[in-house]
């Protein structure tokens, strides 16, 4: 390497670093979270079953009594669906938005520390009355993105408290 390109090298690395620039650090979940409670309307929805696993994968310990909860995150709404966004002449859908949201809060037996969150997320895709079965996969690989997104959402609020 010659020692332009060094030079070079060393004020792109400089300018970076003084700007302030990092790179996106995992969050921290705070030690209230060890042994968690997590209270829900329907256990068995993608955002339920994905916060389960991010919360175990974080080391944290899923209780099956509230009793025994260091800390409680109940979720209050746990919906998805999806709307019309727009029709063609022969009034035939021809593009949809599907929307996940969520309702939560998180706290201990005693106190709330986050006050119920309304979270929603949205995102579109045209509709091809000939290709259904490929549709109805890509509704929902959106829904199971839009719940990922969820859960990275309630835990960088969960962590920032």
């Amino acid at each position: 390497m010659s020692l332009f390109n060094k030079i070079i090298l060393f004020f792109v690395i400089f300018s970076v670093n003084s700007c302030g620039f990092e790179l996106k650090k995992a969050a921290v979940l705070p030690e209230s979270m060890i042994n968690t409670y997590i209270e829900a309307i329907n256990a068995r929805s993608i955002f339920y079953r994905k916060f389960r696993n991010e919360l175990i994968s974080n080391n944290i310990q899923i209780v099956d009594s509230r009793s025994s909860a260091t800390a409680v995150l109940k979720i209050i709404v746990d919906e998805t669906g999806r709307r019309v966004l727009s029709v063609s002449a022969r009034n035939i859908a021809t593009e949809y938005e599907v929307f996940y949201r969520i309702v939560y809060s998180f706290g201990d037996n005693k106190n709330l520390f986050l006050a119920p969150q309304d979270l929603v997320l949205t995102r579109s895709y045209t509709f091809n009355e000939k290709l259904v079965l490929g549709k109805s996969q890509e509704e929902e690989m959106l829904i199971d993105a839009l719940a990922d997104d969820l859960v990275r959402m309630v835990i960088n609020q969960i962590s920032s408290q």
